[in-house]
């Protein structure tokens, strides 16, 4: 099973200092900067994902600035990613709508020959059809009209969606068959209930799709996946040469359950942002550590946020808790008696004490702590001496651990957080080599 990256410019600065907390002067993002796969110097994933939503938006305006958008669809996505070297030649490069930007709206803002021109333009190997995602799902459906009014099914926004995706799907790859695309159509597969997906599915292998993405996966458990993954498989028996991929796998703790050799033999790909994104949304668990019986382990990175730019200490200040000056000393503190921990020459008590002082400010903004934020503390304390303990960066390998050290612990800024996130990464698909 394949691992794609779902990528949103994840790039960081290779120049960055540290100690200063700053780029060069003359830095000029995305040219200086590097992808994963280059700062690392090999790649973390068997290939890339690129949303339309992310370069371009349906409103003329995505996450991409218009000369990078613009730069995008002139020279592919395999070139503009940097993905173009030898080593990665052959590794697929998938395409999809960005169903989530317009998750609000009555119809997606695309139509097929929309998609066509940006697969086509952005030379990718493999194209999504357009889907409008269904979020409720019904688990232990038993029939497909579960869940919806069989009666009065078009009333249900639910089905207009499933109605809708599939109409779009068809008039997807019959516009790729004019065209003769060079890249893989894949049909998406939306559904309210494991029974509404195994039908889409049996539809779209019957349109004459070899490759389904399953969507809608996201906020969903563990069991509702299986069980829809088992449904779909169930009614793809007649097609042996289809193939499955997940969209926005997200259930990462649980990788092992899915690609267990044979037990869902179709699934063919996933792709995740998650273990880039809970190395700055996860709170507990978000630097990953490998085990020596293949697994994976977890730390909280430690809180330093810059005092001037935090809206918790800016606040404090204007409430005359704390003066700037105070923070500053506070904040350098935290910083310094870390990295000297990191040297040897600190004592774990010490780095833990300057750590904790400086938290002090950002959990409790008032004049004394209540009885929640002494709990808090109590809870950093207990997380902040687990990592400091295992020194989990000094144990690991890999090229930005290895490079910047004690600053892949440091929660902090992109450039400190990304780094975090692509070491995740690369923890992550090991793992994964691991168990296929």
């Amino acid at each position: 099973m394949k691992f794609l990256y779902a990528d949103s410019l994840d790039y960081v600065d290779p120049r960055f200092d540290f100690e200063k907390d700053e780029s060069p002067s003359d830095r000029e993002a995305y040219w200086d900067d590097q992808y994963p796969h280059e700062i690392l110097g090999y790649a973390p994933y068997d290939g890339l994902l690129v949303s339309r939503a992310i370069v371009d938006g349906h409103h003329g305006v995505g996450k991409y600035p218009q000369p990078l958008a613009m730069r995008f669809r002139l020279v592919g996505a395999r070139t503009f990613l940097r993905f173009d070297r030898p080593e990665h030649a052959g590794r697929p490069i998938f395409g999809d709508c960005g169903a989530f930007s317009y998750v609000n709206e009555d119809v997606p803002p695309y139509t097929p020959d929309d998609m066509i021109d940006f697969y086509e333009d952005g030379d990718f190997t493999h194209g999504l059809s357009i889907d409008h995602i269904i979020f409720d799902f019904v688990p232990d459906a038993k029939n497909f009209w579960q869940g919806i009014d069989g009666q009065n099914p078009e009333a249900d926004d639910r089905y207009r969606r499933y109605r809708l995706t599939l109409e779009l799907a068809e008039e997807f790859i019959t516009r790729c068959r004019q065209h003769r695309v060079g890249f893989e159509p894949v049909g998406v597969v939306q559904g309210w209930s494991q029974k509404s997906m195994a039908e889409a599915a049996l539809q779209l292998a019957r349109m004459g799709y070899r490759y389904l993405a399953l969507g809608g996966m996201v906020p969903l458990s563990p069991p509702d996946i299986h069980a829809a993954l088992r449904a779909v498989h169930a009614a793809l028996d007649g097609f042996p040469h289809v193939r499955l991929h997940i969209l926005g796998f997200a259930k990462a703790d649980h990788l092992e359950e899915f690609v267990t050799p044979g037990r869902y033999p179709k699934l063919a790909s996933i792709d995740t942002t998650s273990p880039l994104l809970r190395a700055f949304k996860d709170s507990r668990r978000n630097y990953y550590l490998p085990t020596p019986d293949g697994n994976i382990e977890y730390y909280a990175a430690i809180r330093i946020p810059q005092a001037i730019e935090s809206n918790i200490l800016k606040r404090a200040v204007k409430k005359g808790i704390y003066r700037t000056e105070d923070l500053l000393v506070m904040e350098r503190d935290a910083l310094g008696t870390l990295r000297a921990y990191d040297r040897g020459t600190a004592t774990l008590e010490q780095a833990l004490d300057a750590v904790l002082s400086y938290a002090k400010p950002l959990i409790i903004e008032g004049y004394s702590p209540t009885a929640a934020d002494e709990r808090r503390l109590r809870q950093l304390d207990a997380m902040y001496r687990d990592t400091l303990r295992a020194r989990p960066w000094k144990r690991c390998r890999c090229p930005i651990c290895s490079k910047v050290s004690v600053e892949a612990i440091i929660f902090r800024g992109s450039n400190r957080n990304k780094r975090r996130g692509i070491h995740n990464l690369d923890v992550f698909y090991k793992h994964l080599q691991n168990l296929r």
